[in-house]
């Protein structure tokens, strides 16, 4: 959930008038997980949602990041870099270890 509410957060931030199907589309997944995370957020505070009328004549909404959205967003992007680069030590050992695995193959083989 961490990654969602921070993608969401920037390209709500990036794009205030991006609609739910551009928002599935950028986080790949489906329409209604996207209106599910973005009901989350809008009760927590982090944005607010506003109506008004687009150039079809059709109802749309714009979001934005309300000052606790901001801070949260801060807070999260914090967590989210921890996150990978945790994740990006453990994959650099993997790859070290597969490298070793392979040179002792090669050598055995020779």
């Amino acid at each position: 959930m961490l990654e969602t509410n921070y993608k969401i957060l920037k390209i709500l931030e990036a794009n205030p008038n991006a609609t739910q199907r551009e928002i599935a589309a950028e986080l790949g997944v489906s329409l209604g997980k996207t209106n599910y995370c973005l009901k989350a957020v809008l009760e927590k505070g982090w944005i607010k949602m506003q109506n008004f009328k687009n150039s079809q004549n059709k109802l749309a909404y714009a979001y934005a990041l309300t000052p606790k959205g901001l801070k949260e967003k801060a807070k999260i992007t914090q967590r989210f870099l921890q996150q990978k680069i945790e994740e990006y030590d453990v994959l650099k050992k993997e790859i070290q270890s597969l490298k070793k695995e392979v040179k002792m193959q090669s050598t055995n083989n020779k």
